[in-house]
């Protein structure tokens, strides 16, 4: 039987390189954000590449879970999930049949590295808020609290902590998800080219380097504002082996 992981991210995280790391394995195969055309159809979200981005996805969501939930020819099954793509309100029973794991990462940086690729950011187009929700929601659904993992503890230490997460989710230890062919994949989204230029750069995991994040007033105050829900998230994170 697949095992069906939907690891459950906002933006400008490492769930790009996360995603590699995945795909890297000979028994996984993985699908890229397959709610984005959902969510700027029902949103009307100006984002890059929005027009192509509808095209080339579902925009119902009973078809998408149709997808998330058919044959895979693999052991695995890896879904990237962004947690401001899934409204209030809409149905996530279906999350009940899969290994849910959270990516999240500190507001500030968050917000500091969007800021570099859109113009302006709000609380939900980061989708800290709505990550603690589904949290919540998808505990309530399973009877189980999901594995949490935070990108600054796997750049600090990827085999450790990536070990850690495998064995937690009762997965096998393979050394081919600490490194990648540099370039682009198949499987990216067609919104890559705007978003994933550093990745398609990469070969693996950067190494952890700690920056000075300069924020205007308001984007500290989002930040200092989404800060609890980031904490109630980070005090169940996994930690290395």
């Amino acid at each position: 039987m697949t095992l069906r992981i939907a690891m459950w991210s906002g933006p400008r995280n490492i769930s790009t390189a996360m995603m590699r790391a995945w795909e890297s394995r000979e028994d996984c195969s993985v699908i890229d954000e397959p709610f984005y055309a959902c969510y700027l159809t029902e949103t009307g979200a100006q984002h890059p590449c929005r027009e192509v981005i509808i095209a080339s996805q579902p925009t119902v969501r009973a078809v998408v879970v149709g997808q998330l939930n058919g044959p895979v020819e693999a052991d695995i099954f890896y879904q990237k999930h962004m947690t401001h793509h899934m409204p209030r309100g809409c149905d996530l029973r279906w999350t009940s049949a899969l290994c849910n794991v959270f990516l999240i990462r500190s507001p500030e940086h968050v917000i500091a590295s969007y800021l570099q690729k859109m113009p302006t950011v709000t609380e939900a187009d980061i989708g800290i808020v709505r990550q603690r929700e589904l949290f919540d929601e998808i505990t309530r659904i399973t009877g189980t609290q999901p594995p949490v993992i935070d990108g600054r503890d796997v750049l600090e230490n990827p085999r450790g902590l990536l070990q850690r997460l495998c064995q937690t989710i009762g997965v096998a230890w393979s050394d081919n998800m600490l490194s990648w062919a540099q370039g682009s994949r198949k499987s990216d989204g067609v919104w890559a080219s705007h978003w994933y230029q550093s990745v398609w750069a990469s070969s693996g995991f950067e190494a952890y380097q700690p920056k000075l994040v300069e924020l205007s007033p308001s984007a500290r105050a989002l930040a200092d504002a989404m800060q609890p829900h980031y904490e109630a998230m980070a005090c169940h994170r996994l930690r290395a082996l």
